[in-house]
C-alpha cells in the first residue's frame, strides 16, 4: 500500500462483528496494546516504503518495473489472502495466526533490510504482505472477540488513533534512517515493533475460543484470487518493454479471475459470497473506493521522487511532507460521521471527492524549487481535508449496501478495493509517467540542440525515474543542463499524473451522485443482528457450586474472571487463565450456556450458537 490512509473498512469491521462476553478487565488493555502494535507495525510498513523507494533506486539502479513490484507486491499479497487468512483466524484460532504474522513480519521485515540485490527484495516484499495478511485481519478480530459491543466504541478509538501515529510517524523516522544509514533502516525499522507485538500478544493476551461453526477456508478461491490480482499487476507493469509477456500474464490474470467467479458460485462456503459480487449497490460502492484511492495513490507514489531527487529534500524531510496529511484525517474524519447524519452520505462523499481532486491538482502547481509552505502543504493539506471528509461515509454507505450479517465480509471486501487500488495506481501511474518522462527528456533535449553522441549516451544511462546516470566524461556545464532538463522533464510528467489523479478523483465525484441515493434511517444493528440463541431452554435456576473455580481450587491455581454454567452450576475460570476450565467444561458436558460472575457483569454466553444471550 503505497498511500498513508487507512483502508475505510477496517475500523467498521470491528464495529460490525458479533457481540461478544470479552474478556477479564485485566487482559482488555494487552489486547488493546497487542493489536495497536500489530496493526501499528503493518501499517508502518505500508507507509514507510513511499520514503525508501527513491534511495533504492539510487543503491540497486532497477527498473522501473522492478522498482513497481518492489511497492506492489507487498499489497498484492495482503489484498488477495487478507480475507482467506479472516476465515483461517476464526477456524484454526486468532492468536496462533497473529503470532504467526508478527514473527513473519520480523523476520521477512530482516531479510528484506539485509537484501542483496532487487529480486531478493521483491521476494522479501511479498513474503511480507503475506505475513501481514495474517496480522492485520486477526488484529481485527482479537480486539472484536476481546471487547463486547458496548466498550469497543472507546477501544476502536485508542486503536485508530494510536495506528494512525504509526502511519504519520514511520515516513518521518523511517526517512530519517534512510538519511543517516540508508534504505535498509527503513525495512529493519519494522523489526522491533513486530517482535514486541509477539512478545506482548504471547504472554498476556488470552486465547479467544475457536468458533465450533466457522466454515472452512477457501484456499482455493484465495489462491485463484492471488494469481489473478498477481497477472493482471505484472501484466501492467511489463507492458511497456514486453508485449508477449504481458498479453500471457494477462491471460494468466483474466483465467484466474474468471475461475475465482465459477468456483464461488459453487462453493458451498465461498470466501466471497456471490450475492455481494452480483449486487449493483455494492459494486457501485467499492468503485468508488476503487477510484478515490487509485487517485491520492498515484500522487502519492511519484511524489517522494519528485521532493529527494527533483527538489532535493532529504528522506526524513520528504517524509515530514506528508504529516499534513495524515494529521488531517486522523483529527477530522472522527467529525465526519456527524456531518454524514445530517448532510447524508451522498453530499459529503462529492464533497470529500471534489475536495480531494482540488488538492490534486494542486500539485501540478509547484515547478523547481519554493518554499514547502508554499508548495506542497496546500494541496497536502486539501487532499487530507477531502480524504478525511469521505472516509467515514464510504464506510457508512458500504454497511447500508448490504444486510446486517453481511457487514463484516462487507468491510473486508471494501478495505481489499482500497488495497486493489492502490496495486493499479502503482502499476498503470508507473508506467505512464514513466513513458511522459522519457518523452519529455526527448523533446528537452532535441531542443537543446545537444551533440548526438551526448544524446545517445544519455539515452543509455537513463535508468528510472527523475535519475540519469550521466557518463564522468560529460562536463561541468553540460552536466548542469542535463540536471536541469532531467528536473524539468520528471516535473512535467509528474503534473500529468497529478491532473490525472484530480480527474479520477473528480470521476468519483460523479459517480456518486449517480450511484449513491439517499439511504432509509438506519435501523437498530444490535436487534438486526443479533441471532436467537437456540438453548435457553437448558437455563435452569441454578446456585454457584463453589465459590472459586473448582478446578483451580483443587490444584491450588489462580484463576481470573468467573463463569457460571447455568446448566448444572459449575464454575469454572475463563479464557483469560491458563487453565480455561469453564470451556474446558463446555467441552466435556455440551452444556451451552454460561453467565459470567464478575461483579458488574450480566451477560451470558452460548458456547453452541456463539452469541450473547
Amino acid at each position: 500500500m503505497m498511500s498513508v490512509v487507512r483502508p475505510p473498512g477496517d475500523e467498521s469491521t470491528v464495529r460490525q462483528a458479533a457481540d461478544t462476553p470479552g474478556c477479564a478487565s485485566h487482559a482488555k488493555r494487552w489486547v488493546l496494546i497487542a493489536t495497536v502494535l500489530g496493526s501499528g507495525t503493518a501499517f508502518l510498513e505500508a507507509s514507510v516504503i513511499n520514503v525508501a523507494l527513491p534511495s533504492i533506486q539510487d543503491s540497486f539502479s532497477p527498473s522501473v518495473p522492478q522498482l513497481q513490484a518492489i511497492g506492489t507486491a507487498y499489497t498484492v499479497s495482503l489484498a488477495a489472502l487478507g480475507l482467506a487468512a479472516g476465515g483461517a483466524g476464526d477456524r484454526f484460532g486468532k492468536l496462533r495466526l497473529f503470532l504467526w504474522g508478527a514473527a513473519g513480519l520480523a523476520l521477512t521485515s530482516l531479510a528484506c533490510g539485509l537484501a542483496a540485490n532487487v529480486f531478493q527484495l521483491i521476494a522479501g516484499r511479498a513474503l511480507q504482505g503475506l505475513a501481514a495478511a495474517l496480522l492485520v485481519p486477526n488484529s481485527l478480530a482479537l480486539l472484536s472477540a476481546s471487547f463486547p459491543k458496548a466498550e469497543r466504541g472507546r477501544a476502536i478509538g485508542i486503536w485508530s488513533g494510536a495506528t494512525a501515529v504509526f502511519g504519520a510517524g514511520g515516513p518521518v523516522v523511517g526517512g530519517w534512517l534512510v538519511d543517516i544509514a540508508s534504505w535498509r533502516g527503513a525495512f529493519l525499522l519494522v523489526v522491533p515493533p513486530a517482535l514486541l507485538t509477539l512478545l506482548v500478544a504471547r504472554w498476556r493476551v488470552p486465547v479467544p475460543p475457536t468458533l465450533r461453526r466457522a466454515p472452512p477456508v477457501d484456499w482455493i478461491g484465495a489462491a485463484l484470487s492471488t494469481c489473478g490480482i498477481a497477472g493482471f499487476v505484472a501484466a501492467i507493469i511489463l507492458s511497456p518493454g514486453n508485449g508477449l509477456m504481458a498479453s500471457l500474464l494477462l491471460i494468466f490474470g483474466t483465467l484466474a479471475v474468471a475461475s475465482f467467479d465459477r468456483f464461488e458460485l459453487r462453493n458451498p462456503a465461498p470466501m466471497v459470497p456471490p450475492r455481494l459480487l452480483r449486487s449493483r449497490s455494492f459494486f457501485g460502492v467499492n468503485t468508488l473506493t476503487l477510484l478515490l484511492y487509485f487517485a491520492v495513490t498515484s500522487a502519492f507514489f511519484l511524489l517522494p521522487f519528485d521532493l529527494i531527487q527533483v527538489q532535493h529534500y532529504s528522506a526524513m524531510a520528504a517524509g515530514a511532507a506528508f504529516l499534513p496529511f495524515a494529521i488531517i484525517v486522523g483529527v477530522l474524519s472522527r467529525f465526519a460521521g456527524g456531518i454524514t447524519d445530517r448532510w447524508g452520505a451522498r453530499r459529503v462523499l462529492v464533497l470529500g471527492s471534489l475536495t480531494t481532486a482540488l488538492g490534486l491538482a494542486l500539485f501540478a502547481i509547484p515547478g523547481i524549487g519554493g518554499s514547502y509552505w508554499s508548495t506542497f502543504f496546500p494541496p497536502m493539506a486539501t487532499v487530507g481535508l477531502g480524504m478525511a471528509i469521505s472516509v467515514t461515509p464510504l464506510t457508512t454507505v458500504v454497511l447500508d449496501a448490504v444486510e446486517p450479517a453481511e457487514a463484516g465480509i462487507a468491510s473486508g471486501m471494501n478495505g481489499t478495493f482500497a488495497r486493489v487500488a492502490s496495486l493499479l495506481a502503482v502499476s498503470i501511474v508507473g508506467v505512464a509517467a514513466f513513458g511522459l518522462f522519457t518523452r519529455e527528456i526527448d523533446r528537452r533535449v532535441a531542443l537543446a540542440s545537444l551533440p548526438p553522441s551526448l544524446r545517445q549516451e544519455l539515452a543509455r544511462s537513463r535508468q528510472s525515474f527523475a535519475e540519469t546516470n550521466l557518463p564522468d566524461s560529460v562536463p561541468a556545464r553540460d552536466r548542469m543542463l542535463l540536471e536541469r532538463i532531467l528536473a524539468e522533464a520528471f516535473v512535467t510528467s509528474f503534473r500529468s499524473i497529478a491532473g490525472l489523479s484530480a480527474g479520477v478523483a473528480l470521476a468519483a465525484a460523479l459517480a456518486t451522485a449517480r450511484t449513491v441515493r439517499r439511504c432509509a434511517p438506519a435501523q437498530d444493528q444490535d436487534l438486526a443482528t443479533m441471532a436467537v440463541c437456540t438453548h435457553l431452554d437448558q437455563v435452569i435456576d441454578v446456585k454457584p457450586s463453589s465459590p472459586g473455580c473448582e478446578e483451580c481450587l483443587r490444584t491450588g491455581d489462580r484463576w481470573v474472571h468467573l463463569r457460571l454454567c447455568l446448566s448444572c452450576g459449575h464454575v469454572g475460570c475463563c479464557d483469560s487463565s491458563k487453565n480455561r476450565h469453564a470451556t474446558t467444561h463446555f467441552w466435556a458436558t455440551n452444556h451451552p450456556i454460561v453467565r459470567s460472575l464478575q461483579p458488574g457483569e450480566d451477560w451470558r454466553w452460548c458456547y453452541i450458537d456463539e452469541i450473547v444471550t
